[in-house]
């Protein structure tokens, strides 16, 4: 069961969509760099998960205290859901960085490259020892540095591949459990959808540009997640295809690209149902 779902067990559905459970780089977790530009405050889904003990299988984001972006990096190097919601979040700030350097925003492609170093990967050291992943810090350092330093697209595309390699190269040594890859990928999904959907919750009343990206960043990796592992979610939970299916839709209308639209083509409402819908499923 995702974490997400098991805060809304324990707090209540509708006190849970009322408040947001925000998910970011600074809104992944709540708090951070969403509402401020600043990355790392602890918001409503981090608080919501203090004082627990280890998640298990599949209770990954979200969880106090357990790394920044409210990814339950503690969890990661025994739990595949965990693991693999740390290197798509990473990967989602990389899809996010190499689009908008491409769409010209070079100082927010440049802090995107990075944020995953501290966000995220720091904290995955101990999982990643323990699997023999190979560190992969400074692969999104070198990137951040070349979008920084307003190198040619091609380079920073270069760099981007490095990192996607990497990241591909560590899911290989994903921690085994008894849940089927299918459970894993659509665990995986539901998180990036709904955290996708936080992001969105926060733009009417915000209008800096990385919130808006760090959800175009989430929704293409649910997306690319989905093209990957749709066929076996589909046989094993109809229910998980169809609401993915359906909040995938909604979010490519929302994040129709990088840049952040004038106006804001999606309402938040319907994205939240829709993610509700799909952390449903997935619990099921």
């Amino acid at each position: 069961m995702n974490s997400t779902l098991k805060l809304w067990t324990q707090l209540g559905l509708g006190t849970a969509l009322a408040g947001g459970l925000l998910a970011a780089c600074g809104g992944e977790a709540g708090g951070g760099e969403g509402a401020t530009g600043e990355a790392g405050a602890p918001g409503a889904a981090a608080t919501a998960g203090e004082g627990e003990g280890g998640a298990g299988e599949g209770e990954a984001a979200a969880s106090g205290g357990e790394g920044e972006g409210g990814v339950a990096t503690a969890d990661a190097a025994k739990d595949p859901v965990a693991y693999g919601i740390a290197l798509a979040v990473a990967e989602a700030h990389v899809v996010a960085a190499r689009d908008a350097y491409a769409a010209g925003k070079k100082d927010a492609a440049a802090e995107m490259f990075a944020h995953p170093v501290s966000e995220v990967l720091l904290d995955m050291d101990p999982a990643f020892t323990a699997l023999g992943v190979k560190d992969m810090k400074p692969l999104f350092t070198a990137a951040s540095d070349a979008a920084l330093a307003g190198k040619p697209v091609a380079e920073v595309n270069k760099a981007y591949d490095a990192i996607i390699a990497a990241l591909r190269g560590a899911a290989a040594k994903a921690p085994k459990s008894g849940a089927s890859e299918a459970k894993v990928a659509g665990g995986v999904i539901a998180d990036m959808i709904e955290r996708a959907s936080a992001m969105y919750r926060q733009l009417p009343k915000n209008d800096a540009y990385e919130p808006y990206l760090d959800g175009y960043g989430f929704a293409r990796v649910a997306a690319g997640a989905f093209a990957a592992s749709g066929a076996g979610i589909k046989a094993e939970n109809p229910a998980l295809h169809a609401s993915i299916t359906e909040a995938l839709a909604l979010l490519g209308q929302a994040y129709p690209g990088a840049a952040r639209p004038a106006k804001l083509p999606a309402e938040p409402g319907a994205l939240s149902g829709a993610s509700a819908k799909v952390m449903l499923a997935a619990g099921s």
